[in-house]
């Protein structure tokens, strides 16, 4: 399958769903895709195109915050990343879990460090961040206040 035919083949499948593609370049393209999709979408990718996944990032773009989901299609050399975008109001998405048990440490990760719930996440625990670092406060969210008024944070959190 090559890259034309991927792309036809999630507007096909998914005609309501993409709100934009941006080719970036010959080997990556980035996919504006409604969050209530991701478990659909990833898993045609995974199991009918063959696309692995990578990682997710998280971004704190100040007035919402984005998901990017990579995946990689081997066989063509192309790099397919899936963004959606949350509303700060309803930060939660559903879990990549139950269809790649390996995202489960980057979903917690996001968690821990941006807030985002994951719904159906096996276990959203601690994984970053010490046992004594408040609840509720995400340290690479935009609006990060230090709350610990004895931390020296000169090289990061």
């Amino acid at each position: 399958m090559n890259r034309q035919e991927i792309l036809q083949g999630l507007h096909e499948r998914f005609p309501e769903d993409i709100t934009n593609v941006f080719e970036k370049s010959a080997k990556r393209v980035y996919i504006e895709i409604k969050a209530g999709v991701i478990v659909q979408m990833a898993q045609y990718l995974f199991k009918e195109i063959g696309a692995r996944f990578n990682i997710a990032s998280g971004v704190d773009n100040r007035d919402n915050m984005e998901i990017l989901y990579h995946f990689t299609e081997e066989t063509i050399d192309l790099v397919i990343s899936l963004r959606v975008t949350l509303q700060k109001t309803k930060l939660e998405i559903d879990s990549l879990t139950p269809v790649f048990p390996a995202a489960q440490w980057i979903e917690q990760e996001i968690h821990e460090l941006l807030g985002i719930n994951f719904i159906g996440h096996p276990q959203l625990k601690r994984l970053l961040l010490p046992e004594d670092w408040p609840e509720g406060v995400h340290p690479l969210r935009k609006d990060y206040k230090e709350w610990d008024p004895n931390a020296i944070r000169d090289r990061g959190v």
